[in-house]
This record gives structure tokens, sequence and C-alpha cells, in this order.
């Protein structure tokens, strides 16, 4: 048998905590072989990370204990010196993190860092190296390179700051690439390419992958086997197809059972709750459909907002950033509009428009009535109290110093709708109803796990009773089970309390089950807008097709052959300060579906 790249025998990691040793990760075993992927799978604090940090030996030593074997092509890499396992680290074994960000230096250029792995690595001179930069650059499809690799980790996005890391991980050509939920923040699209030139690159020297994730829809498209992890111990490990056809474990069935599946509602037209397991396999949870339309309470016509570029050596305007361009939609009673898009497409900047939480150039935002464009700071604060919204980040919207019951009272308190004790009892109410206990509220942000914590957001947003939640991105970072569990929760209260939501997403497998209609957004303008089935389809517009295609499919078997990587450009949305935008106009293509013309 040919000896495996990686092999794990025994693996046990402990912390220390209160001067006593906490195994976390305990007795894990498995290995990859040359040009395989293995999938490591499971959910928040399963230990996937934890096996990846002790591979590549980045814990701290004086808190962190690894015992048993860990071998690169025979060699164990425990009983290296750190000299020498620095060696490894970048060259034999390149890993991608989760969060790009505190992965980069934020005071060394982006091409800076990529050429020193490959001139610490490669022996490369400065000039080949930068080359080489350059074409890593464009391979990972980042955008006028030449200029880009002399800019800093800040001027970057999420998703760009994650094609810079795995441009650094593959710079070396690794035997083995460890990628920690590298797709995990970025649009389906670019996923997909990210997928395939891991793959092809894969293909070319023969690379060994352990891919870290819990979106079995990726574990699906990209892996050969499949190791679940639940709370630190292994559970099942099986080739991709056995474990998708015939899962053995409670919990592996949960997990499978939360995965989103594009095309898995065409029977019907309204939001469906995901059927959930428990880790014990009870049986799924009964489908709950929320009401149709009713009455119109928001109506966008024309929404422009744009930002100021400043240049030069006085720092005067020299361009606008056209975020929001001619944005038009409507939102009744009880219902759910999908507004679906890739990073920097101006999804979140129609929200935040909305909200006039940003101050838009033109148009009109009508809500129940009033055009809050033109109302006075007194009315559109009154107005915002029935129009809430959910950010992205519930840890970043939540005051880490004040308990969770302090911030969900705080709003009541603000408008002069309770107080004192009638404020706790609402806060207790709010607490049970998106399921946690009254007694939480005595805690603090940091004491929740991330689904607790949006489940939390949710119930502060649910304060000044809304009739318009605008929810952006409100589960892209969570787990598959508690994202199922939150958009469960939501649909329910849609439900019970007639509310209508404005739900920006990346994720078209999760906007299916809970919309209605659905607008598709590119560079600052929705291209089609119709309802759910009709866009899924019936897709007029070629973004929406590209869109739709770059889904993962959660089916081994109908695992998809993706040929050439898409090397287009991604167009800017900066524009002179002279520009003017040409008329477009959306046409009916069928009863409420519509397409701006391309």
């Amino acid at each position: 048998m040919t000896q495996p790249v990686l092999n794990i025998e025994k693996l046990t990691t402990s912390f220390r905590v209160d001067g006593a040793w906490v195994p976390v990760v305990r007795d894990l075993s498995f290995s990859i072989g040359a040009g395989e992927t293995v999938a490591v799978v499971g959910e928040s604090g399963s230990g996937k990370s934890v096996t990846a940090l002790s591979v590549m030996r980045l814990l701290q030593e004086s808190q962190s204990r690894i015992e048993g074997r860990i071998e690169l092509e025979g060699r164990d890499l425990l009983a290296l010196e750190e000299k020498a396992m620095q060696e490894v680290r970048g060259g034999d074994i390149g890993m991608i993190f989760q969060e790009p960000m505190t992965s980069l230096n934020p005071v060394l250029r982006i091409g800076f860092q990529v050429s020193e792995a490959l001139r610490r690595h490669r022996n490369m001179s400065p000039s080949e190296a930068e080359a080489e930069t350059l074409r890593l650059f464009d391979l990972v499809r980042i955008p006028d390179a030449k200029r880009r690799i002399e800019e800093y980790p800040h001027s970057f996005s999420g998703g760009m700051r994650q094609r810079a890391m795995i441009a650094m991980a593959l710079a070396c050509k690794p035997k083995l690439l460890i990628a920690d939920e590298p797709t995990t923040a970025l649009d389906v699209t670019i996923q997909a390419q990210i997928l395939q030139l891991i793959a092809e690159l894969q293909k070319e020297i023969g690379m060994a992958v352990m891919f870290i994730t819990h979106d079995m829809g990726v574990v699906a498209e990209i892996s050969d086997r499949v190791v679940v992890m639940l709370r630190g111990d292994k559970v099942e490990e099986a080739p991709v197809g056995d474990l998708f056809a015939a899962p053995e474990h409670n919990y592996t069935k949960m997990l499978l059972g939360a995965v989103p599946k594009l095309g898995a509602l065409h029977e019907t037209s309204t939001p469906r709750r995901f059927p959930t397991l428990d880790e014990n396999g009870a049986g799924p949870e009964p489908d709950n459909e929320p009401d149709g339309r009713g009455d119109t309470i928001l109506e966008v016509r024309d929404l422009t907002t744009r930002f100021t570029v400043h240049g030069g050596l006085l720092g005067r305007p020299v361009g606008q950033v056209h975020a929001v361009e001619g944005v038009s939609f409507d939102i009744a009673k009880g219902e759910t509009l999908a507004l679906v898009g890739e990073s920097g497409c101006g999804k979140s900047t129609t929200g935040r428009s909305i909200l006039q939480l940003v101050q838009p150039a033109g148009g009109q935002v009508v809500f129940e009535g009033q055009d809050l464009i033109k109302a006075t700071g007194g009315q559109v604060r009154a107005a915002r109290r029935r129009l809430q919204m959910i950010f992205q980040d519930p840890y970043g919207s939540l005051n880490p110093r004040k308990t969770v019951g302090a911030a969900i009272a705080e709003p009541m308190k603000v408008h002069g709708l309770k107080s004192g004790f009638d404020a706790d009892l609402r806060v207790g109410e709010l607490l049970q109803l998106v399921g946690l206990r009254p007694e939480h509220a005595l805690r603090f942000p940091h004491e929740f796990s991330g689904g607790q914590r949006q489940r939390i957001c949710i119930a502060r947003s649910l304060a000044l009773e809304p009739s318009l939640i605008v929810a952006d991105e409100s589960v892209s970072a969570l787990d598959a089970s508690i994202k199922a569990q939150v958009i469960n929760l939501m649909l329910d209260l849609q439900k019970e309390l007639d509310l209508a939501y404005l739900f920006i997403s990346h994720d078209i497998a999760v906007v299916e089950r809970v919309s209605h209609r659905i607008a598709v957004m590119l560079l600052g303008e929705i291209v089609e807008i119709g309802p759910r089935d009709e866009i899924l389809r019936n897709p007029q517009h070629p973004y929406t097709k590209k869109l739709i295609d770059a889904v993962p499919i959660p089916e081994p078997e109908n695992r998809r052959e993706r040929s050439g990587l898409v090397a287009d450009e991604l167009k800017s949305p900066v524009r002179a300060l002279d520009w003017v935008r040409p008329e477009r106009k959306l046409h009916e293509v069928g009863s409420g579906h519509f397409v701006l013309e391309y």
C-alpha cells in the first residue's frame, strides 16, 4: 500500500484549564493519500480546527498538550525541532485559515506577504517572486492584480482577503493543504471557483487536501472521504458516496438533514421550515407555511446611494461608488423578499439605505405610507420602531459590557414603551419566543454560542413589535443545523406575528427555503425579480443563471465536472463624477417576473 501523505494515529489534544488537562480532541485517527481530499466535518466546538492546528503545531506549548502520532510522508512532525517545523509550515504544508483578516499582517502590503513565502520556501529572487505573486493573484481572480499587490489588507474586502490567503497557501505547491472553512465567507460563484482551483492544483501536483467545513454541499462537491467529528470524537468515517447514501450515526443524519438543497421545494410556492433532526435521531419537524402577500408595507422606487471617492494630494473628489443605482421593489405584509448577489453588489447598502443608516442620493422609500427619505430625524426614529434590522455579525452588534437582557430592553426604554419590571418581564417573554430561557437575560454575550447570539439579536429586533425586519446575512456564519434552527425560528415568528422580511443573502439554497419572491442584484442594480419558483426554475438573466449554477449540489453521485477556471474580471462600481446612468428598463417575462435588459 502507498504511504499516505498525512497519517494521524490516536491524536489527543488537551488544554490546561484551572491547572488540569482537558482533552478537546480524543483518540483521533485517519489518513490522507496523495491527490486525495478528506473532509473533516462537524459543528463549532467539534475539534476540527484544533486538529488542524495540532498538525501544524501552532498551539501554545505552555497551555496545550499533543499526544499520539502525526506523520507527513512518514516523518513524525511531533518529534521535529521548532526550526525544522518552520520549514514544513508554508513549504510542505500550506494552510488557509478561516478568518483572513487576523491571518494577514495589517502593516505589510498583501503582495509582499505572498512573495515572502516564495522567497523563503522556493528561493526565488524578488523579481521572480513578484511575477509569481501576480500569476497567483490572477489565478484566484483578484482583479487589477498589479495595483492590488501594493495595497494593505484593510483595503481588501473579506472575500478578496480570503483569495489572497489562498494564493499564499498555494504559493509553494505544498504536499498537504489544510483548508479551514476557506469558503464560509465567500459568495457561491467565488466558492465554486476556489474549489475548482484547489481541485486543479491537486491534479497538477498530487496535493493531499484536508478540508475542514460544516457545509455538506461543499463536502459532496469536493471530498473523497469524510471524517465526522462531534465534541472531540470521530463518530463516523466513510467514502463520501457511502456517507451521503447511508449515514450510520444519528449526528451525521442530523448534519445531512439540515443541508438546504436547491430545488427541494418545487411542489410549493411558499417558504418551508427545515426538517431538522436532533442528535438522538428524533423525526423531522412538521412543515410550516407562512401566509402569502397582504397589503404593501414597503415601496422602494429608484433608490440610489453613492459614496464619494477622494484622491490626489488635496483629497478632492475624483469619482463615486455607485453602490445602489435605481433600485425599485415592494414588500407586502407577511411576505419575504430575498435580495441575493455577490459581495459588493449593493445588497447590504440597500438595506441600510431603507433604514436611513446611510443617506441615499435619491429615490423614494415609502414605509407604511411615509417617505423616509423626506422624513425628519424624529419621524425616521419613530418609523424604526416598526422597521428593524438583524445584522450579519451577532457578536459585533451586541455590547460586550451589557447583559443580553439590558441589550434587549434598551430599545423599549429609548422609545418609552416599557421600563422597570414591565421591561424585564417583556425581555423574558422575548427570550422564550426565540427559544432561550428568561434567566439568560443576566448573562453577557460572550457566554453564548454564535447561534444563540443571533437568537438574542432576533429577540432585540422584536422588542418594538416591528412589521418589517431587514435581515442582513443573518445566518451566513452559522453551522448548518444552527442555521436551520434560526431559519425555522424566523419562519415561525413570521407566521405568528405576520412579519415581513427583506432577507439579504448570498446563499441561494437558504433563500429558496425562506422567500416568496427573489430579487437578484449586480453592481448596484436589480437585474431580475420575481416569484421564487420562477427565478429558480426559469432564470432569464445570465448572472442569475451563473449564481444558480454555482450552488454546490449535496449529492456526490451528481458531482459536476467544471471545465476551465472562470477568469472574467470583476467590474468596478466606481464611476467618474460626471457619469450618467444610461436608461435601462425591467421587462416583464412572466407573471410578476421582470428582467433587466442586457
